[in-house]
């Protein structure tokens, strides 16, 4: 198939000239990259380059630049590392089978990275700059992008309240950047049914806290949880609400869905203590062009795990942007130890999928022209 979109390519190049571009003057050779890029597990192999940007209370953004991957200079005051006031985000690049490199709905990421930082205290990042960054560096280390099927170019803007000062406030001083991990298949087993681990112990937010912004406070809360669920021999962990311990969340890094005997899908609605996921709002848009009801709603742990036993709910699946769409095959706490559907991957599960993915890596069509090329 040959790749299209309504998104012009020209404008897109336009942002990324906004950037000076200072090539890594040591970068990988073609056969160190390649020996990278052949099967690297997520997030531990990184590109030659990256992106940086400051901000200025007094000045606004600037310093817009591609430069060499390499560590950062912190002051040990910096806010950051006393106040964690920083938020980040998740998207890839894609290689289609023409050589073009494609991104998924960045527009999208760069919505949530602005409503991630106003939760945070943080100044907002406008859409031309989030778009500009992110495709200056993908067309800079475009040689890193796999062409191996599944394999991607993770691409992580972050920003830091660099500010070396320990009052309490919103920073005067903060940093972006944007980095590129070439990466496999989350799950390096493949696409199988995971254990997760019901964890009604501990939480990752609370109503009015930070749960819908991408922060890496949540993800730190939520480690205490993933390490019972390891225990207890599960890939994953799933949290319940921390108001009542009875309605479900969402996993530790990923949006939960529930597929019910009559074709319709529910998800937990999103109350402010959830992460408003990218791919989460991709399938309801998918499922619904199918004629598929889906329902937000709040539901409550031992609703699910009733359905799934009568047989009610007869598949259920994770989904994100790093796993794509990971179906679940088993719920276990303290309390019960539940298989869905014996434990094999749903049918529908793995339709979403492939529809999914095919449309990331322009094998089918693409109907809501959510891809946007690069190069």
């Amino acid at each position: 198939m040959t790749s299209q979109s309504h998104h012009d390519p020209d404008a897109l190049n336009r942002l990324a000239a906004a950037f000076t571009v200072s090539p890594n003057a040591h970068p990988a050779s073609d056969e160190q990259r390649e020996a990278m890029i052949d099967k690297p597990a997520f997030g531990q192999v990184f590109s030659d380059s990256m992106v940086r940007m400051s901000w200025r209370k007094d000045q606004g953004w600037s310093g817009r630049s591609v430069e060499a991957y390499g560590p950062l200079s912190l002051d040990p005051a910096a806010a950051v590392l006393h106040y964690a006031q920083e938020v980040f985000e998740g998207l890839k690049a894609y290689h289609h089978d023409d050589g073009s490199i494609w991104l998924f709905r960045p527009d999208a990421n760069a919505e949530r990275f602005q409503n991630s930082a106003k939760r945070l205290s943080l100044p907002e990042l406008g859409t031309e700059d989030f778009l500009g960054s992110v495709a200056a560096l993908v067309r800079q280390d475009a040689a890193w992008v796999p062409r191996r099927r599944e394999y991607t170019l993770y691409l992580r803007p972050f920003m830091y309240a660099s500010e070396p000062y320990l009052g309490v406030r919103a920073p005067q001083q903060v940093d972006y950047c944007v980095i590129a991990s070439p990466s496999g298949p989350y799950f390096p087993g493949g696409v199988k049914p995971v254990s997760i681990w019901v964890e009604n112990r501990w939480f990752r937010t609370g109503p009015g806290g930070t749960g819908f912004a991408k922060c890496g406070g949540n993800y730190a809360a939520s480690m205490v949880g993933e390490g019972r669920g390891a225990q207890h021999g599960c890939e994953q962990v799933c949290f319940v609400d921390a108001a009542t311990g009875t309605y479900l969340e969402e996993l530790g890094g990923m949006n939960i869905f529930t597929v019910h005997r009559d074709g319709h899908l529910e998800t937990p609605s999103l109350t402010g203590t959830i992460l408003p996921g990218v791919t989460r709002r991709s399938i309801i848009e998918l499922a619904q062009d199918e004629g598929h009801e889906v329902s937000e709603r709040m539901i409550k742990m031992d609703d699910l795990l009733a359905d799934i036993r009568s047989g009610e709910v007869t598949e259920v699946f994770a989904c994100g942007t790093a796993a794509i769409i990971t179906p679940i095959g088993r719920f276990k706490s303290d309390e019960a130890d539940v298989t869905v559907a014996d434990g094999e991957s749903g049918s529908f599960t793995m339709h979403l999928r492939d529809k999914l993915l095919g449309i990331q890596l322009g094998e089918v069509d693409d109907p809501h022209d959510w891809m946007w090329k690069v190069c």
